[in-house]
């Protein structure tokens, strides 16, 4: 591999195993089992697969969010994982906050979490002061004005709460908020979950356009393969724990050699021909 970190991937899992801490046996089990992928300079990765199959559990070791708590946080049982060139198994708090303004992290329904004692503006310009407190304020409102316009909410937004506001508004602010920090590293976690139908596509192409203007990697996790084109031409298929297809969409999906896989092509050609019919 070349020392230039220009030409390094971003992210790399070489045989990652993750599991939580837990007394219950059916929650202490390895979670994510021998997952291998790359993610290049200004890539985006697209994780798709049904509900436990160990989707945000990868997404929140990718964003940091491993070996924190341990209630919560899953742990890094086996393999590696960098992130920006740094290795994250083992990393120490100080090597953690210090990456941690590289890596902007979008939780599932992330909206609902906002501080509704805040404004928008406060809400989204809040990373900036966790970490300097005496961070110019102006300087940071135009930051936040410019991240409203880019997730096309309008400029009075700012001085609203996030009671006043939709859940698919609110979002957009929890993006704008991820974005604060201008990230090298995104990861967004089903970005679309509780969204209104309506909206889902206007949410995934907030974020390709942020991607496309401002070129960082990313990670973003769906439920829905129908989605992931919107935002990615690689993905990642995970059934229980393990990556079972991973390359080209197109790739993927036309020689599918996982069962999974198949049932989820098979699942796509149901859902086209509604469209068949009526063409």
């Amino acid at each position: 591999m070349s020392d230039n970190p220009k030409t390094n991937p971003a992210v790399v899992a070489h045989d990652l195993s993750l599991r939580y801490r837990s007394g219950n046996p059916e929650t202490r089990g390895v979670v994510v089992n021998g997952a291998n992928f790359e993610i290049g300079v200004g890539e985006v990765l697209a994780v798709v697969g049904e509900t436990g199959a160990g989707k945000s559990t990868l997404a929140k070791a990718v964003a940091l969010q491993a070996e924190l708590s341990p209630e919560i946080s899953p742990i890094i049982s086996g393999g590696s994982l960098s992130v920006l060139g740094q290795n994250v198994r083992g990393i120490s708090t100080k090597q953690r906050d210090e990456l941690s303004i590289s890596v902007g992290y979008l939780p599932q329904e992330a909206g609902d979490f906002l501080e509704p004692r805040f404004t928008i503006g406060e809400n989204i310009a809040e990373p900036i002061f966790s970490r300097d407190d005496e961070f110019d304020q102006h300087e940071a409102g135009e930051y936040v004005a410019m991240l409203l316009d880019a997730v096309r909410l309008p400029m009075g937004t700012m001085n609203r709460y996030p009671h006043e506001l939709s859940k698919g508004q609110r979002q957009r602010v929890a993006i704008a908020r991820s974005m604060i920090l201008e990230p090298t590293v995104f990861v967004a976690d089903d970005p679309t979950a509780g969204i209104d139908v309506t909206v889902r596509g206007a949410i995934l192409d907030i974020i390709s356009s942020l991607q496309k203007e401002r070129a960082f990697s990313a990670l973003i996790i769906t439920a829905d393969l129908a989605e992931v084109r919107r935002i990615s031409t690689r993905v990642a298929v995970m059934h229980r724990g393990i990556i079972v297809g991973i390359g080209n969409v197109d790739e993927v999906l036309a020689d599918p050699r996982h069962p999974y896989v198949s049932g989820l092509v098979r699942s796509l050609d149901h859902l086209r021909e509604p469209e068949r019919a009526n063409a």
